[in-house]
């Protein structure tokens, strides 16, 4: 699978950065406000149950009521509530949208809707499939009255573009705008939820079950390729996501934790949870065979790592283990996730792949 890379500029190769503010917000939730699609764009009739019709056993079906019967069944099909919880009225019809988050806008594209975007977030331009030539919008803080006067159908968030305010797109929500927000996924199935739910919100359920079957093929082909490998051989794994002086992890209940085991990898850190800071000591008593990174805003983070002061002892250091997994590919949790983790397992295991 392949895909433009996007770490060309300044403020795109700080995307980690940007991410691991993300997650040391810790937000399980989107603020739970409830977005309230715009009201011309759904009728009374499509969301009540139609009268019912007195009829005989003989009486043939009244084709008028099998109609209005059908249009509640698709309507009913639609997401009342996002990822973080809160209710939603999604429009019959979305034809514009406005994404704040490049794995959002990933899987936008996955699915064959990106030509719905008006707008979405710096970290994104340059993703593969996105329009060209629409606003953008700062992750963090985006211009509230442009993304108003923009008018989208639905505006798409992540946790971190919530930030620290209060029913900071209420100005939205006031003006018939369906906000929906996805939080970070905690694990590899939350992943499949999320394209699953944005499909269905965006009208194309079929195609979100086809990337999610695709995703699902692809790591399972990886597992079956690592499967041989004794459970006692298994290379033992850091993976580093900021690194020194400010060293940061993640432990167990975090989807980078999932992929790493997907590759046939045991995280140094499992008996940690969540996303964690890390001390260079730790690491170092550790002792693990393999380091991987995805820093992708210093210069030559192999090498940083490899002449890291306290390190000389550790044996993914003195066997020249430390690899670097492509940041977005495990920095967003989203199908491209099967990248980092073929990426990791060929690193840990070349022999399973052919490779010398």
């Amino acid at each position: 699978m392949k895909r433009e890379m996007v770490i060309q500029n300044t403020g795109k190769t700080k995307i980690t950065a940007i991410l691991l503010s993300m997650l040391m917000l810790a937000l399980t939730a989107c603020g739970g406000e409830t977005a309230p699609a715009k009201t011309e764009n759904v009728s009374e009739t499509q969301v009540e149950q139609p009268a019912e019709t007195e009829t005989t056993e003989t009486e043939a079906p009244d084709t008028e009521t099998e109609s209005e019967v059908s249009a509640v069944d698709t309507e009913s099909q639609l997401p009342t509530t996002d990822p973080s919880g809160a209710s939603i009225l999604i429009p019959e019809k979305v034809d514009s949208a406005v994404a704040l988050a490049p794995s959002i806008c990933e899987t936008m594209a996955a699915l064959g809707v990106a030509d719905k975007l008006v707008g979405y977030d710096l970290q994104s331009v340059g993703l593969a499939g996105l329009p060209e030539d629409v606003p953008t919008f700062d992750t963090v803080n985006p211009d509230i009255e442009q993304l108003t006067a923009l008018a989208p159908d639905m505006l798409l968030v992540s946790n971190l573009s919530l930030y620290d305010q209060e029913a900071p797109y209420q100005p939205l929500i006031d003006a018939g705008v369906c906000v929906i927000c996805v939080p970070t996924s905690d694990s590899v199935e939350d992943v499949r939820g999320d394209i699953r739910f944005l499909a269905a919100a965006l009208g194309v359920p079929e195609e979100g079950e086809r990337v999610v079957a695709e995703m699902d093929g692809k790591l399972a082909e990886l597992s079956e390729a690592v499967s041989d490998i004794p459970e006692g051989e298994r290379k033992s794994v850091y993976f580093e996501i900021s690194p020194a002086p400010y060293l940061y992890s993640s432990g167990s209940g975090t989807y980078l934790h999932e992929l790493i085991e997907l590759a046939g990898g045991k995280n140094v850190l499992a008996d940690q949870s969540g996303w964690i800071s890390v001390e260079g000591e730790t690491v170092a008593a550790a002792n693990p065979d393999v380091i991987f990174t995805n820093v992708n805003y210093t210069d030559a983070p192999v090498e940083e790592i490899l002449g890291r002061e306290g390190w000389a002892g550790v044996s993914a250091v003195m066997n020249k283990e430390v690899y670097y997994i492509d940041n977005m590919a495990s920095s967003l949790p989203d199908q491209n996730i099967v990248i980092a983790v073929e990426q990791m397992a060929q690193a840990l295991y070349p022999e399973c792949f052919g490779v010398e």
